[in-house]
C-alpha cells in the first residue's frame, strides 16, 4: 500500500470514502437543503467567523479566482505579497483580469517582511487590496497572517484577500478576530476530503467591494451563491458525493475540537522536523519559527538529485513525497502531514 505524503491531496479515511457512495439526492430538495445549512454553519466554526461562507464545486484555485473577481475591477491596483509558487498564483489570476498588479516577491524560504510590506503600501496609496498566501506549501513556510492583516487593515485600511487553502482546518486562523475580508480554502487539505470542493468566506467589506466590482463573473459570482443559499440551494449542480463526505468530515472535526486539531498538526510538524534533524538534513525555511506544520520542505544534500530521491522513495519504499517546483526542482523535497 502506498503511503501518500504530499501536501495534498491527502490520504482519506475509509469512512469518508464510503460516505461518498451514498445514493444521489435532489440538490434542490429538502434533504440537500438540510446538508447545505448544516455544513455551512460548521464551516463557519472552522473558519472562526460569523461572516458568510460558501461552498464552490471546484479546486482551491476557483476560490482564489472568486476572491479577485468579486472584489476588484479591471484597472484596480493590488499588491500580491508572495513567498512561493502558490503565492504567485494570486498574481497570475489578477493580471489575467486586468488588475494593475504590484508583485511583492520575497525570497523562497522566507516569510513576508512587514516593513517591506509597509514600504510598498506607502509607495502605492491607491492600492485597493493586498493578497497573501497564509501557508506556502511550495517552500514549507507559514506567514504570520495575524501580523500581516494588522498592517493591511489597521494601518492602511485595505482589503485583504487570503489563500488559506493549506492552512484553514490545520493551522490557527481567526477570520473575524484578524479582520480577514476573503479567505479561500479547499477540501483536499486539512479537511480530510478528496479534491472537489472549495470554501470561501466573505466579510461585509468584501460585499461592499463586490457592489462596486465590474469584473466579469458568472460561475464564481458570489452574489448568486448568496441568493441561492437563502432558499437552501446551490446556484449550480454541486458535487453531491463530496457534500456527503464534507458533512461527515465536519462532524468529526467539530467533535475533536479546533484546538485539538491545531495541536495535533503542531505536534506532527515538530516531530517531522525533529526527524529531519536526526538525519542531519536541513529544512528549507530560513527558521523553525516560520516552518509550516502542514508541509515540511527539506533541502536535498549536496550530490543528491532530489527528483531521483523522490522516485526512489516511491518505487522502493512506497512512500510518495513531493519534489521541488520551478527553480526549486531537484533542490528540495516536501513532506505533507495534514489531516488525520
Amino acid at each position: 500500500m502506498v503511503n501518500l505524503r504530499i501536501p495534498g491531496p491527502i490520504p482519506v479515511n475509509d469512512d469518508i470514502l464510503e460516505s461518498m457512495g451514498t445514493p444521489m439526492i435532489n440538490h434542490r430538495g429538502p434533504e440537500f437543503k438540510e446538508i447545505l445549512y448544516r455544513t455551512t454553519e460548521r464551516l463557519k466554526t472552522v473558519f472562526s467567523t460569523k461572516n458568510d461562507v460558501y461552498i464552490i464545486t471546484g479546486s482551491g484555485t476557483s476560490a482564489m479566482e472568486a476572491a479577485v473577481v468579486n472584489t476588484l475591477s479591471p484597472g484596480d491596483k493590488a499588491i500580491n505579497a508572495t513567498v512561493g509558487i502558490f503565492g504567485n498564483r494570486f498574481g497570475v489570476i489578477s493580471e489575467r483580469y486586468g488588475i494593475d498588479l504590484v508583485s511583492l516577491e520575497f525570497p523562497f524560504g522566507s516569510d513576508v517582511d512587514l516593513d517591506v510590506l509597509r514600504n510598498c503600501l506607502n509607495a502605492n496609496p491607491d492600492v485597493k487590496a493586498v493578497m497573501v498566501t497564509h501557508n506556502e506549501t511550495s517552500t514549507g513556510v507559514t506567514n504570520n497572517l495575524q501580523a500581516i492583516s494588522a498592517v493591511v487593515k489597521k494601518e492602511y485600511n485595505k482589503l485583504i484577500l487570503v489563500d488559506g487553502i493549506s492552512s484553514v482546518c490545520s493551522l490557527p486562523l481567526e477570520t473575524d478576530l484578524w479582520d480577514l475580508d476573503v479567505v479561500a480554502s479547499a477540501s483536499q487539505k486539512g479537511w480530510m476530503l478528496p479534491p472537489g470542493l472549495a470554501f470561501i468566506s466573505f466579510s461585509e467589506k468584501a460585499w461592499e467591494a463586490h457592489s462596486r466590482s465590474t469584473m466579469p463573473k458568472f460561475y464564481l459570482d458570489m452574489a448568486e451563491y448568496k441568493r441561492y443559499y437563502e432558499i437552501g440551494q446551490p446556484p449550480f449542480t454541486p458535487s453531491i458525493s463530496c457534500m456527503f463526505a464534507l458533512d461527515l468530515a465536519l462532524d468529526q472535526i467539530i467533535t475533536e475540537g479546533m484546538e485539538s486539531v491545531f495541536e495535533r498538526h503542531a505536534s506532527i510538524g515538530q516531530y517531522t522536523r525533529d526527524c529531519i534533524a536526526e538525519l542531519n538534513l536541513n529544512i528549507f525555511p530560513y527558521s523553525n519559527e516560520i516552518a509550516s506544520n502542514t508541509c515540511t520542505a527539506v533541502e536535498v544534500p549536496e550530490g543528491v538529485d532530489g527528483s531521483e530521491l523522490v522516485s526512489k522513495m516511491r518505487d522502493e519504499h512506497k512512500v510518495v513525497l513531493a519534489g521541488g517546483q520551478a527553480s526549486l526542482s531537484g533542490k528540495i523535497f516536501r513532506i505533507g502531514h495534514m489531516g488525520q
